[in-house]
């Protein structure tokens, strides 16, 4: 097991649509999948610009008031990995000749992904390839390969062919050529954008190596020949400039793309390795988890770090995809998975990102304006799934009725701004707050007792939809209510700017300490909505393995009569609303709820996880930590193979820190619990915090609390508040706690099997 890299001896083309998922770079603004040099065998090779998307019409048999009309969907440009090698006209193709060795390595320092390869062709040349990727987190639109090629045992005559391929959903293709290089030009339809890539390269080789290019309809293509002796070797060093612009700003972008190949060649692969290095080591001096006695654990978390990176770089403009940049999956688009999972994490392991992430939130206000107005709402209502601000969800059940996740995106902001103390993004977070805030009180209603309802809403759980009080959309209503006060009294600039007038906030205040939370009329225990104890149960019995995804196997007109959870819903209430409960609340709620979650949604093992280890299942809670942090290291939902899980992927940290760690950081304060499951030795992490950095450190009898930069952090350990100074160490003992029965899951759902299949 590696530590720090993730690693492919051998070569199974049948598995090349996951591993180019797995072995994807990038910097947030251009991603490629991990396919081989040579583009064939391929799986679903990719390139990938932020924002680089198409417009399709939707057309419904049926067609509603306020249904989105156009589609959002992101698209492949054109491609500049292709690295062709000729021996002697045979080409290097690992699926003829012989392969001696292939071994691909992800390196989760250096921010690579190399390979080597030592293959012999059918008519006996034999041959080492090594080649080296490089997607900068530091310089948005470049991507870089170097290619080095040697011969074993025979002088041989070598042609390396490197290419710009059009991208095959894009139009109006222009190529030109120079002398080791050139541009290709296409551009989209419905969106208008033009898309182009320019290319450059170095070689290094005999004084007889040749170098000509020419431009193809469809491409443009620079090759290199030169006659090898054995050990000698031929070097290429492609650099690439991606990017996209609007149609009108095309030679602009041109322009732009120029300037940053002229750079990227300018500094050459050492200095943009050493660069990539250097961002990588700050991160990870912040980032790190460190678990001592689970090899496997260790690296998959860091993978999951490696990729949480890659999928927030450079955000300034754009939103955080499901998929990141690593595949087409959920077409591209944003959903309030960046809020409630992933920015948590940014917040406390890189929150510049997080800034960036919540900067282009704020940047669609006006859409979502427009949107809460079409919609009969007041205030603003954010798209469910998108990737400009429009909405790109045609199921309303489980779009438009997912109210929740204004206050997922309001929550989100404070917190924010609690954990970092950034004055600078306080205006955007009291825009958005308050616009958000506005929505509920045209969403709720009143009772006659004074009690505040939101009936027919769909929470986190989409196989539950258009419920009665949802106790998690009711949880986050309020707290998006009360934060909006809080925020107006804190900044009253912003409430003529926004025209807030004080009968709106005594509104706010008043609803918000009437919000009604649903609880069993048998058991007193809270509950997911209203009422939904008293439905039959789903038949777990007569639901085989094979029938998992449920919503792939049977209509959602059964799913939503029945008790049957998607993913944690009250769970995660629990966990993002903790003052809301008791101990024992969140006892029985969640053991009730872990016989009817299925988990067919990737979110929801990591907060299963930071609840089982809350209320003492820790055995349980190791289990659910597997499962987020081997989510696509282990293709466990078999989905790996059209992109990673980015927010699952987060998760594995929040299962860990929030779960093992036991932080909670609400209301702008650090605090912790830690407990380790059996079997695990160590765990040591970092926080940072209101431009401090806290590391924690756990082992099974005590956790020690040290100030690695910064000013005093006031926390608190187990109830015991304290603050850590400069150059002190507090280290607490950790009190044993008694391992509760192991509730059960729906048959074949434990997270054991999962993780076994």
């Amino acid at each position: 097991m590696h530590p720090w890299a993730v690693v492919e001896d051998g070569l199974d083309t049948s598995a090349l649509e996951r591993t180019e998922s797995l072995f994807s770079l990038s910097n947030g603004r251009t991603g490629v999948r991990g396919s081989l040099d040579e583009g064939s065998p391929h799986g679903s090779p990719g390139c990938y610009l932020s924002g680089a998307y198409e417009l399709w019409p939707v057309s419904y048999p049926e067609y509603s008031y306020g249904y989105p009309k156009v589609q959002e969907r992101i698209v492949g440009v054109p491609a500049p990995t292709l690295v062709e090698l000729f021996l002697g006209g045979e080409r290097f193709d690992v699926r003829t000749g012989e392969l001696a060795e292939h071994r691909r390595t992800l390196d989760l320092r250096a921010g690579t992904l190399q390979r080597v390869a030592r293959w012999t062709s059918p008519g006996g040349a034999a041959v080492e390839v090594r080649s080296e990727r490089l997607v900068p987190l530091e310089r948005p639109g470049l991507f870089a390969v170097d290619y080095r090629v040697r011969p074993l045992d025979a002088p041989l005559d070598v042609e390396v062919r490197s290419a710009l391929v059009a991208g095959e959903d894009l139009h109006e293709t222009i190529t030109e050529a120079g002398a080791r290089g050139g541009s290709l030009r296409q551009r989209t339809d419905g969106s208008g954008l033009a898309v182009a890539v320019h290319v450059d390269h170095d070689v290094t080789g005999p004084a007889a190596t040749e170098v000509r290019t020419h431009a193809a309809p469809d491409r443009v293509v620079t090759s290199v020949c030169a006659r090898l002796a054995p050990g000698q070797e031929l070097r290429v060093v492609k650099v690439v400039a991606l990017g996209s612009a609007p149609h009108i700003a095309r030679e602009a972008l041109a322009e732009d793309l120029r300037t940053a190949l002229s750079e990227g060649l300018r500094s050459g692969w050492e200095h943009l390795a050493a660069q990539q290095r250097a961002v990588l080591d700050d991160f990870w001096e912040h980032a790190d988890v460190r678990v001592d006695g689970d090899d496997a654990l260790q690296q998959a978390v860091r993978f999951a770090l490696f990729h949480v990176l890659q999928a927030a770089a450079q955000g300034t403009d754009r939103g955080i995809p499901a998929k990141g940049l690593t595949g087409v999956g959920y077409d591209g688009h944003t959903f309030w998975d960046t809020e409630v999972f992933v920015m948590p994490v940014l917040n406390h392991v890189w929150p510049e990102a997080a800034r960036d992430a919540l900067r282009w939130r704020h940047a669609m206000l006006p859409a979502a304006r427009e949107r809460a107005q079409e919609l009969g709402l007041a205030g603003a209502t954010f798209p469910w799934r998108t990737i400009t601000g429009r909405e790109s969800s045609g199921y309303w059940p489980a779009g438009t009725a997912a109210v929740h996740l204004n206050a997922d995106i309001a929550d989100a902001a404070v917190r924010h701004l609690d954990a970092t103390g950034d004055e600078e993004i306080a205006e955007a977070v009291v825009d958005i707050v308050v616009e958000t805030a506005r929505s509920w009180v045209v969403l709720g209603r009143e009772d006659d007792e004074g009690r505040f309802h939101v009936d027919g809403v769909t929470g986190p759980d989409e196989y539950s939809a258009l419920v009665d009080d949802n106790t998690y959309t009711n949880l986050m209503a309020q707290a998006n209510l009360r934060a909006a006060v809080d925020l107006l009294e804190r900044h009253p600039g912003r409430r003529e700017v926004l025209g807030v007038e004080q009968a709106e906030v005594d509104d706010w205040v008043r609803l918000a300490d009437a919000v009604h939370l649903p609880r069993d009329r048998r058991t007193g225990m809270p509950t997911q909505d209203a009422g939904c104890t008293d439905r039959k149960q789903w038949d777990f019995d007569a639901t085989t393995p094979e029938q998992y995804p449920l919503a792939d196997h049977f209509p959602y007109f059964s799913l939503y009569r029945r008790q049957v959870a998607k993913q944690a819903d009250l769970v995660l209430a629990m966990h993002l609303r903790p003052d809301a409960f008791t101990l024992e609340d969140k006892r029985a709620s969640f053991e009730y709820y872990e016989g009817l979650t299925v988990r067919d949604s990737s979110l929801s093992a990591s907060v299963q996880a930071v609840l089982a280890a809350e209320v003492g299942h820790l055995e349980l809670a190791a289990d659910y930590v597997h499962e987020a942090a081997f989510v696509d290291l282990h293709d466990l939902r078999e989905s790996t193979s059209d992109g990673l899980h980015v927010a699952s992927l987060a998760g594995a940290w929040t299962a860990l820190v929030a779960g093992y760690g036991g932080m909670r950081d609400a209301g702008g304060r650090l605090r912790f619990a830690p407990r380790l499951p059996p079997g695990l030795q160590g765990l040591t992490f970092r926080t940072r915090h209101r431009g401090s950095c806290l590391e924690v450190a756990v082992t099974p009898e005590e956790a020690t609390y040290t100030l690695v930069g910064g000013d005093p952090v006031p926390t608190a350990h187990h109830g015991e508040e304290f603050t850590v100074g400069p150059g002190e160490g507090r280290t607490l003992p950790i009190s044993p706690v008694e391992e509760r029965p192991r509730p059960r899951q729906p048959p074949s759902r434990d997270p054991r099997e999962v993780c076994r299949r």
